[in-house]
């Protein structure tokens, strides 16, 4: 049976398989569905949202600070910090992106909410 698609503005909104072709509908391969870009008579499959982990380990958190340099600097930081503060980096089995103190060392770092996520996404291939 053939797999007839919708197209609006580029991207596929419809897919119909029921026999005839409907109007203002093309002719797709099968596996075009919904959210498929078209263009040039080219269907491609959606780009995929990058994953952000919400959490690392540990171990890849202060991981990816030594790669990234940070090491030192962030336990300076810490040293300044009061015991929860100290006590929370010294401890945690993982550390949390939302976190209140996660995002004060962030920002007293400078990090931009982009520069987070290139942290914990590569914090969390290590």
């Amino acid at each position: 049976m053939s797999n007839f698609v919708l197209v609006e503005n580029g991207i596929v909104v419809q897919s119909d398989r029921t026999g005839a072709e409907p109007e203002g509908f093309v002719e797709a391969d099968d596996a075009v569905c919904s959210g498929f870009l078209f263009a040039d008579g080219i269907f491609t499959p959606p780009p995929i949202e990058p994953v952000i982990p919400d959490r690392v380990s540990a171990r890849q958190f202060k991981l990816q600070l030594l790669n990234a340099g940070l090491l030192a600097e962030v336990e300076n930081w810490i040293a300044a910090q009061g015991p929860a503060v100290q006590i929370a980096y010294d401890n945690s089995g993982s550390f949390v992106r939302a976190d209140p103190m996660m995002q004060a060392g962030f920002a007293a770092l400078g990090f931009t909410g982009a520069q987070i996520d290139i942290f914990f996404s590569a914090a969390s291939d290590l």
